[in-house]
């Protein structure tokens, strides 16, 4: 059993930034995604990031704007997140799931094992 614990969520002027961190409670050499939920909305992938870090993807909305890495050595995740705006208020949760080769599994909710309880971000004006 792995667990998952969000951290870096908080309060930020439009325009902003601020950094997601996600540390899991074992070493896991697995796909590792964050995805958000705003108020009255779905779940929705924002970024994933494979085993090694050599293979991402990115939501459309935020391509060019966060940027998700990784630490195997601290099992932890990483999602920068810059130029932020209102539309990026929401609670984001990471996942943790099998390894997989193709990056376009990535944004399935169903490839994931594990998921944190979450950290909200709210983007004020």
């Amino acid at each position: 059993q792995v667990q998952l614990a969000e951290s870096g969520g908080g309060l930020v002027q439009a325009g902003g930034s601020l950094r997601l961190s996600c540390t899991a409670s074992a070493r896991t050499l697995s796909t590792l995604s964050w995805f958000r939920q705003a108020p009255g909305k779905e779940r929705e992938f924002v970024a994933g990031i494979n085993w090694n870090g050599g293979r991402t993807s990115y939501a459309d909305s935020v391509k060019g704007r966060f940027t998700i890495s990784r630490d195997n050595a601290r099992n932890t995740v990483y999602l920068q997140m810059n130029s932020l705006k209102l539309e990026d208020t929401a609670v984001y949760y990471c996942a943790a799931g099998p390894a997989t080769y193709s990056s376009s599994r990535f944004p399935d909710p169903q490839l994931y094992n594990y998921w944190g309880q979450g950290t909200q971000v709210t983007v004020s004006t």
